[in-house]
């Protein structure tokens, strides 16, 4: 028997799921949570085979969260399913060790069938997500532009980014000037918007 735990914030959602999976003969969901940080706890209580994850839970996100869930459980695999499937996100649930990573469009036999290949080691990317992620390419954002770029996207002032950066304020508007200029944005604000389309911040 396969153990799963869902973590969903939206309840109808994460209950619908669990009623799907719970049809299958050879899955069971042995937990449910609402958040990042309860999904680690339920993780450690119930010790799942698999975690299926929502990208954008409340907290900490479903990226963070299998990472936290794979320190704790080892051999506890995730998916990470998402109504925001850009290309960015794809390539840091990848990079993060995460098995498969799934539209919310999925069906349930589509879900199930991704538990039991996770389960067994595979990994699984849905075929259109995988196919714009490729064509996207890669970030051209350093690590520390994307930083400094995620920190202005709610619309901070310069001297405000520079706090949150731990830099001077003519260091993070050189920063953000870059990350302007290599995304061919007019300013930050239009940068925020190119980068967080692509899922690089």
């Amino acid at each position: 028997m396969i153990r799963v735990l869902l973590a969903d914030d939206e309840n109808l959602i994460r209950v619908a799921l669990g009623t799907m999976l719970d049809l299958e003969d050879d899955i069971e969901v042995v937990g449910h949570a609402d958040s990042g940080e309860a999904a680690v706890t339920e993780a450690a209580r119930t010790t799942p085979d698999v975690a299926v994850l929502d990208l954008q839970l409340g907290g900490i996100d479903g990226i963070e969260t299998a990472q936290r869930i794979a320190a704790l459980l080892p051999d506890c695999r995730s998916i990470i399913v998402t109504s925001h499937g850009r290309p960015g996100y794809l390539k840091k649930a990848l990079s993060a060790g995460v098995g498969g990573f799934l539209p919310k469009t999925t069906s349930a036999a589509t879900l199930a069938e991704v538990v039991r290949t996770v389960t067994s080691g595979g990994r699984y990317v849905d075929p259109s997500l995988a196919a714009e992620a490729i064509g996207a390419g890669d970030s051209p954002l350093t690590p520390r532009e994307a930083d400094v770029l995620e920190f202005a996207a709610d619309g901070a002032t310069i001297a405000e980014i520079a706090q949150r950066a731990h830099l001077s304020p003519g260091t993070a508007r050189n920063y953000l000037s870059a990350a302007a200029a290599k995304l061919g944005a007019a300013n930050r604000h239009e940068a925020c918007a190119i980068a967080r389309r692509h899922g690089w911040i």
